[in-house]
């Protein structure tokens, strides 16, 4: 099974850092990971964020945050679209349900006299 990371939502902050105290080095990322087997692709239901600065080069965790960091973080939970839940299904999938169906309807064929 893999498993791949896509990024919802990207934002530059404009706030200060609670390290560093800069301005103009804070991004706000969204990311979902996607389940990848052999037989379908499925998104994962939770959402990962994380905050960077650029400029102290330091990931800062949700105890640091002020309330004006908060706030954004609020504001663009809203803006990230996830990826609806959805199970698709790849060809293989498809081939198994068929080669069941035709076992199945053999197997009555075979055990069921006919009239």
């Amino acid at each position: 099974m893999k498993s791949k990371t896509h990024t919802l939502h990207k934002a530059r902050l404009k706030n200060n850092c609670p390290i560093c105290f800069g301005t103009d080095g804070l991004e706000l990322t969204f990311t979902q990971k996607e389940k990848d087997t052999p037989l379908f692709k499925t998104p994962a239901t939770q959402i990962d964020e994380k905050l960077y600065c650029y400029t102290c080069n330091n990931t800062i965790y949700p105890v640091n945050w002020t309330e004006d960091i908060e706030r954004v973080f609020d504001y663009n939970k809203k803006i990230a679209e996830t990826n609806k839940q959805f199970l698709k299904v790849k060809p293989l999938f498809y081939i198994l349900v068929i080669m069941a169906i035709v076992m199945v309807a053999a197997i009555v064929y075979i055990l069921i006299p006919t009239i």
